[in-house]
């Protein structure tokens, strides 16, 4: 890039109260979210203007005011660590603006730069929010923020470089010479990328909705280790008596769940719809939205949903490039999770928890590629997990945040279908419905006679 603003602003000064020091210092704080994200993630913000040549920046006094755990950069530091954004350290671009590969000097640690275009979707609100969420959000499915640069107009993010790149790059259009992913490295992807779900809906104080999740946002690193990426869109998730909140409807399209797209009201299981989605390219290998598809074929879940009526045709549902190497019933049973989290209603979708333990338990059960195809299983997990699937129920894991469903992983082949998972999980979140409306009730009944009874000694 040829020419550059000027690196010395007083802005820079505010924003960057470290940058006359020689060596940057982490401020470590509470995993819990402050009340600075509540602010700056509310859709109170006001969004970036163009009005009389003048870009709106707010918040950034709020930024440099919140003790967070990230270095900040000066935009002289970053050019250099790109060798000045040449086209040799580009190694991608989205919505958001242009990634760069890039050495720090002080450091010498290798990482990846996202540098944000200032006319692209990412404004200054999206770069305050990605800032704070990765400051203060630390799990081992979600990326690592390194530190950013607010230097004048520009906007710099410096994350770990994650070598593999993203899930999108291994799943479509793949070049001849590369090797597609084989089943057991894409349920171990699916599993890792709930976890970083869960973290957020279930860990997070209050709960954070992703909203952006998608193959491209899945970055990959050594053994295919999943972390997400790209937390400009998050938003809190609801509290206390909410149901939900109410937004703006942002994402990506082929991903958004239907009730979001249609009412903009988000909750944490519009995320678990997004995942259905993406767990669904996982399995049959194509894209979410693929215009090159014959008509009725280029929406993935719309192309998707009449097949899991129909076992015959399951085998359909497989991605061709596994060319039969996956086993039969961990196909059914992936594609019964899959089919639970696209449900049309939001309620019929299972909370992120049950998905993890669902998908934890086909990511240990190791495909061997040298059986018969469509067969060979062997259990990866160890003798503990063996004797927690007992009869063949394998129950939420207690340190998660299910909703208690079962998933009958072990059953016939028969239940192992989406049709009869689907089936049962519906049952038994009718039951729980029933459990709970008989408890508040209960409840309802009780205060009503202590209501009586105080009137009545009242009136003695």
């Amino acid at each position: 890039m040829g020419c550059f603003p000027c690196f010395d602003s007083k802005e820079e000064e505010s924003l960057n109260p470290q940058k006359h020091s020689n060596h940057h210092k982490e401020t470590h704080t509470h995993p819990a979210l402050s009340n600075n994200i509540s602010r700056l993630a509310s859709d109170r913000f006001k969004s970036r203007s163009n009005v009389g040549g003048k870009r709106e920046q707010p918040g950034l006094k709020e930024l440099a005011d919140a003790q967070i755990a990230a270095q900040t950069f000066t935009f002289r530091e970053l050019a250099a660590a790109t060798n000045n954004f040449r086209p040799e350290s580009f190694i991608g671009e989205g919505g958001f603006g242009r990634v760069y590969k890039g050495r720090l000097q002080t450091t010498g640690q290798v990482v990846a730069v996202k540098q944000l275009d200032r006319d692209g979707l990412q404004g200054n609100r999206e770069f305050l929010v990605e800032v704070l969420m990765l400051s203060l959000l630390h799990h081992s499915n979600l990326v690592n923020l390194i530190g950013y640069c607010a230097d004048g107009d520009q906007r710099l993010l410096v994350y770990e470089f994650m070598p593999l790149g993203s899930l999108e790059d291994h799943l479509h259009d793949l070049p001849p010479d590369k090797e597609p992913l084989d089943w057991n490295t894409r349920m171990k992807i699916a599993a890792g990328a709930a976890k970083g779900l869960e973290f957020l809906h279930d860990k997070a104080s209050p709960p954070v909705i992703y909203r952006d999740f998608k193959s491209s946002n899945i970055l990959l690193e050594e053994e295919f280790h999943p972390k997400l990426s790209d937390f400009g869109l998050a938003k809190l998730g609801p509290t206390g008596d909410k149901s939900h909140v109410s937004t703006r409807v942002m994402g990506t399209y082929g991903y958004c769940a239907p009730e979001y797209a249609m009412t903009g009201q988000l909750t944490v299981k519009s995320d678990v719809y997004s995942f259905g989605v993406v767990f669904l390219e996982l399995i049959t290998g194509r894209k979410a939205i693929d215009s090159t598809q014959p008509q009725g074929q280029q929406n993935l879940v719309t192309w998707a949903r009449p097949l899991f009526n129909d076992r015959r045709r399951f085998a359909k549902l497989a991605d061709p490039r596994l060319q039969g190497q996956y086993p039969m019933r961990g196909l059914y049973q992936a594609l019964a999770v899959a089919s639970m989290c696209i449900q049309e209603q939001a309620a019929a979708r299972p909370l992120i928890g049950d998905v993890v333990t669902a998908l934890s338990y086909l990511a240990n059960q190791a495909y061997d590629s040298s059986s018969v195809p469509g067969h060979g299983y062997r259990l990866n997990g160890d003798r503990d997990e063996k004797n927690n699937r007992g009869s063949g129920r394998f129950l939420r894991n207690d340190m998660g945040g299910g909703s208690g469903l079962k998933w009958d992983l072990e059953g016939s082949e028969k239940d192992d279908s989406p049709k009869e998972t689907a089936r049962t999980l519906n049952r038994d979140l009718e039951r729980e419905r029933a459990v709970a409306e008989a408890k508040l009730w209960g409840e309802n009944l009780r205060e009503k006679r202590r209501q009586e009874d105080n009137f009545d000694t009242n009136n003695e």
